[in-house]
């Protein structure tokens, strides 16, 4: 009986099991495949991304400081400030040498000289004759800035964000969350109102300290608005991020004035070339008084709603989506004004291509997005599958590394070409350099007259040692370049690096007929001298440890090169104790002057030796007036040859001027040198245009890009290999049946144990 009802039992089981099993692998199978599908598609972006017309680019570590454009000056923040913010020239995308061109301004304008009495002077006039430049520039009519609530009006005319309530913010974070957006005309008055925000003590001004001594009544304006915004933050903590709206349209400043709506005066205080180039740099670029307005109300700052982060200008493109340190988007600004693609250029930009699209009306892109990447291993992959464009806008670099990989190794130059990569080079002024802090009682500038000597005799030492022709010329040829003698680059007036036989006499010497770098020999007996004989302190016993402040985290790709850096030190027994922080920290301590040993970098602004000489200009100091002048360094015959400089023409006299002023850094030595990069982007073959620059800061209005190719090489060569998940999916059946089998063998051996058993139970 019991038997009769187990082996009954025993056929449900089966079935039972049999169904559980059919089932588990049915899902695993269905689990597998759908990973496997999920696989398919390695894009790191969304759905039919490929196809849209945006280009994607990457950037590192963090998002940008400053996209304030009275502040902004590094190459990560201009990366999305030249392309939202519009000043009153540009330069020719592509003429070399360099053309400034007009952008807000409806022409490049001369200016016309004034004596003392106010009488005009002839354009050949003596520089000691002027005493003041003027610059009358026409603004281009009908230019309309990009939307921003800043701007919107109710029917009647009144701003309707102006007076912010806690309920029209509420959580808001973006100036789009804003229901009405506005726009309005470019006037010449905004230009003043940009100028006059140099003297703001609100923010960092790094242009405030040059522009003081060239505009006229900057500086007087300055200690005013100084006075003025003291006023406005009485009784206000400190800490307090929201201030008072500081109006500068109720100061007068003597030289700025807006004409009439479409005409900018400009006053300089006497000779002075190289302004010009300065109306090309976004110090330049309008600031409209509504969106400062806007940005000062309270709460705005705890929310992220700022010009830091949501520039407004009337150029191409405006920042469409902001998330701190993971995401970027610039979209096409809809209130472009007609724009055009150049015409003139080169026999070899017309073999490139780049004058097919002549007269098109630009931009041609619609959107750029960039993503955070922190390493340049991943960003170089993504370039390689074709989800970079460009890997980025803010070095001048990739090109040249790129080249580097494809002359190590026949494989990958038939891989790079097979895929069509466009790695363009040319050279642009544009420099590394290792720096010195004169503040520092050890490196700098020194209390005493004897303290002084000895610490330049040190840094001149170091700056033998340090073999920058091995490691920029053979080592490290992904970031390649050659050796600098001063700090002006070749291809700008005034340089003397490019001269054949020129070298700086303290780092190099002539040796039958070649240059060479000093010995070792050489450089310890000035450390003897220095009082640091083997690298120790001569008085104490005590080994000399100098810091060396890095401006990245250190990364696998930049370790091999601080590492080489310590080596470097190392051969006159000094320690260096690497203190890598990510870009903004860096940042942050050089300006207040907490570094002692630094590495940086310099784009040119504008391709004249002012833009490198003045790194070094005592009232540019970067710890004391904000400015440029990031080793803080002083010196009085250096600075009067700067101011005189200043006023010259290229010619036989400003050459001179300058040899003089690279005699006495040499000798000084606030750099221990550095190297001149080469200049060279990488693109993909369907991004149309690519000319590298250094000093066009713009460039993604010329880039054209063929969407539907991009999504056709995406789909090619991140094709998914399937035989790794065939042999999953066989190995998980094996898997299943095995398992299965085993457990239906158990069943029958238990089921045949019940019935041999004597008796049964229910």
């Amino acid at each position: 009986m019991s038997s009769g009802r187990w082996s009954e039992g025993d056929g449900g089981w089966q079935r039972l099991a049999r169904r559980m099993w059919a089932l588990c692998t049915a899902v695993l199978l269905i689990g597998l495949a759908g990973a496997g599908l999920s696989g398919c598609n390695n894009s790191p972006y969304w759905a039919g991304a490929g196809k849209e017309n945006t280009l994607f680019i990457s950037f590192d570590e963090r998002s940008p400081r400053y996209l304030d454009p009275t502040s902004s000056y590094t190459a990560p923040e201009g990366v999305y400030v030249y392309q939202i913010t519009e000043p009153l020239y540009g330069y020719h995308y592509l003429k070399r040498p360099y053309q400034l061109i007009p952008r807000a301004a409806a022409e490049v304008v001369k200016p016309y000289y004034l004596d003392a009495q106010g009488q005009r002077l002839p354009e050949d006039a003596p520089a000691d004759k002027i005493a003041l430049s003027i610059y009358d520039v026409p603004i281009r009519p009908g230019v309309m800035f990009a939307p921003s609530p800043a701007f919107a009006r109710d029917p009647q005319g009144h701003y309707y964000y102006h007076q912010l309530t806690a309920g029209q913010l509420g959580d808001k974070r973006s100036p789009w969350q804003f229901e009405h957006q506005g726009t309005r005309e470019l006037v010449a008055d905004d230009f003043v109102y940009a100028l006059k925000r140099h003297a703001t003590p609100r923010t960092e001004a790094p242009i405030y300290g040059l522009f003081s001594e060239r505009v006229l009544g900057l500086k007087e304006y300055g200690a005013l608005i100084r006075q003025e915004n003291a006023k406005l933050l009485q009784g206000l903590p400190e800490s307090t991020k929201d201030k008072p709206f500081l109006d500068f349209r109720k100061w007068p400043l003597e030289g700025a004035e807006a004409v009439n709506p479409h005409l900018l005066r400009i006053r300089i205080k006497g000779k002075y070339p190289q302004w010009s180039y300065w109306m090309a740099t976004t110090f330049l670029s309008p600031i409209p008084w509504e969106v400062d307005a806007f940005y000062a109300q309270k709460g705005m700052a705890e929310h992220g709603i700022s010009w830091n982060q949501w520039p407004v200008g009337t150029g191409p493109f405006m920042m469409t989506e902001y998330e701190q340190d993971r995401r970027h988007v610039m979209s096409r600004n809809p209130n472009y004004h007609v724009d055009t693609y150049p015409c003139d250029g080169s026999e070899e930009d017309k073999a490139a291509g780049l004058l097919a699209d002549c007269g098109k009306r630009l931009p041609f892109i619609d959107k750029v997005v960039a993503t955070l990447v922190k390493e340049r291993v991943p960003r170089k992959e993504l370039f390689k599958q074709g989800y970079l464009d460009i890997p980025d806008l803010e070095r001048g670099d990739w090109g040249v590394e790129f080249l580097a990989d494809q002359s190590d190794s026949d494989e990958v130059a038939a891989f790079f070409h097979e895929r069509g990569f466009r790695f363009p080079r040319d050279t642009d002024p544009n420099s590394w350099y290792l720096g010195f802090n004169w503040l520092d009682p050890v490196v700098g500038d020194g209390a005493t007259p004897q303290q002084h000597e000895r610490n330049r005799k040190l840094r001149q030492a170091l700056s033998m040692a340090i073999d920058w022709e091995e490691g920029y010329g053979q080592i490290f040829k992904n970031r390649g370049g050659v050796a600098s003698y001063g700090p002006v680059p070749p291809g700008v007036f005034g340089s003397r690096d490019a001269e054949p036989g020129y070298f700086n006499p303290v780092t190099h010497k002539r040796v039958d007929g070649k240059i060479v770098r000093r010995s070792l020999e050489e450089a310890r007996q000035l450390m003897v001298e220095a009082g640091y004989p083997d690298g120790r302190d001569a008085t104490t016993g005590r080994p000399l440890v100098l810091n060396y402040d890095f401006m990245r985290t250190v990364t696998p790709e930049v370790k091999a090169e601080n590492d080489w850096m310590v080596k470097q030190f190392a051969k006159l027994g000094v320690q260096l104790d690497v203190r890598a922080t990510d870009y903004n920290q860096f940042q942050e301590k050089v300006r207040q002057g907490k570094h002692q040993i630094y590495w940086w970098g310099w784009f040119a602004d504008y391709p004249d030796a002012e833009n490198f000489l003045f790194l070094l200009y005592g009232p540019n100091s970067k710890s004391k007036h904000e400015g440029e002048n990031s080793s803080n360094y002083q010196n009085d015959e250096y600075d009067r040859l700067f101011q005189t400089m200043q006023t010259l023409d290229d010619g036989p006299e400003k050459r001179r001027v300058i040899a003089r002023m690279m005699e006495i850094v040499q000798k000084d030595a606030p750099w221990a040198g550095g190297y001149w990069p080469y200049t060279g982007q990488a693109f993909q073959h369907w991004i149309y245009n690519g000319k590298p620059s250094i000093v066009v800061r713009d460039p993604v209005r010329f880039y054209r890009l063929d969407a539907a190719e991009r999504d056709r090489q995406q789909a090619e060569w991140n094709r998914p290999v399937w035989w790794p998940l065939l042999v999953l999916v066989l190995g998980a059946v094996a898997i299943v049946w095995a398992t299965r089998r085993s457990f239906m063998a158990r069943e029958t051996a238990t089921a045949r144990g019940r019935v041999a058993a004597p008796g049964g139970a229910d």
